[in-house]
């Protein structure tokens, strides 16, 4: 077989996965989509006219839907939901995008689950106003929408494979040290921090002055103070390395940070990442491991010892980086 058949079965093989994949998941959407809407149709013949849908403080219902809407209304949400996370807003955007089954397993879940608890509350029921709220079945949802939101994310984080040609490694002479130095900055970030800590200290101050009742604006104050605090603290990134190996600290103080030693580095590179293939801006979680992506572009990308993923960090001047960090562990 010539190298140009093999490169061809190669094309067909992933062309192959990747199909496979695209149809499992229509097949997911739609049947999550026909359970929704079955579950009240399979009972129809003991549910009242209309269905409780919503309790509020109470034990009595407050809201109800005919029995038609009671079906296709939670359809409709999973079904716009599952497509606007399937739609690629520009062509240079990967096709497969691992957070999209860690966004939709969750809410699966959550949609399955409320469907169910709805028809179990209006079981048997002569009218709506006699359905009593399932306050244990709530729980259950959200238990079982974070299971499912835990078991997606680790089944999308699979091992990543190891780069064909990895970033070559400097000659370092006998004795000589060098230093490696970068970060990067997202101002959006930086900006919604801020924000973020400009209404906690309003809500604050009206908290003091008694302007308002205090339970909102305790809520609010704590909401923003912890948004801000984390904005502040992922919004810049610094990378270092050295004959310690590789530091990265967040922040303007440098803190928190990840340490690794050149023994306990498998690999080092430079690759080029996008947020869409990550799964958006921050320390995020997807199929190729772990990435601090703080701006599109070049990331330092090493692979730890005993791991099966990557840990990235969108920072310039990557590949020497990566270069000097190989040099290390082969003098080690």
């Amino acid at each position: 077989m010539t190298n140009g058949e093999k490169e061809e079965t190669g094309e067909s093989g992933a062309g192959g996965r990747s199909s496979a994949a695209r149809w499992a998941g229509v097949g997911g959407t739609a049947a999550v989509a026909a359970l929704l809407v079955g579950l009240p149709w399979a009972a129809h013949d003991r549910l009242p006219d209309r269905l409780a849908t919503h309790w509020s403080g109470g034990d009595a219902p407050d809201s109800s839907m005919p029995l038609w809407a009671a079906a296709l209304f939670p359809a409709g949400i999973w079904l716009l939901s599952a497509l606007a996370l399937s739609v690629r807003r520009r062509r240079s955007w990967p096709a497969v995008r691992p957070w999209r089954a860690i966004a939709l397993a969750p809410l699966a879940a959550l949609l399955v689950g409320a469907q169910a608890s709805t028809v179990r509350a209006n079981l048997d029921r002569a009218d709506w106003h006699e359905a009593r709220e399932p306050a244990l079945d709530i729980v259950l949802v959200l238990v079982s929408a974070a299971v499912a939101g835990v078991l997606a994310w680790r089944w999308t984080t699979r091992p990543t494979p190891t780069p064909a040609t990895p970033t070559p490694a400097l000659r370092l002479a006998e004795g000589e040290r060098l230093v490696w130095f970068s970060r990067a900055v997202n101002p959006w970030l930086q900006l919604s921090a801020a924000l973020s800590g400009l209404i906690a200290v309003g809500a604050l101050a009206a908290l003091v002055a008694g302007l308002a009742d205090p339970t909102p604006l305790v809520l609010v104050c704590l909401l923003c103070a912890t948004a801000s605090l984390a904005g502040a603290a992922l919004s810049s990134v610094q990378a270092k390395v050295s004959e310690a190996g590789l530091e990265v600290s967040f922040g303007p103080l440098g803190w928190p940070a990840r340490r690794w030693s050149p023994a306990t580095i498998e690999s080092a590179r430079s690759e080029h990442r996008l947020p869409s293939q990550v799964g958006g801006w921050g320390y995020r979680l997807s199929g190729l491991g772990t990435t601090v992506m703080l701006r599109a572009g070049d990331c330092l990308v090493v692979r730890p010892q005993g791991r099966r993923t990557d840990f990235a960090v969108s920072v310039d001047d990557a590949e020497r980086g990566a270069a000097l960090l190989n040099a290390l562990r082969q003098r080690d």
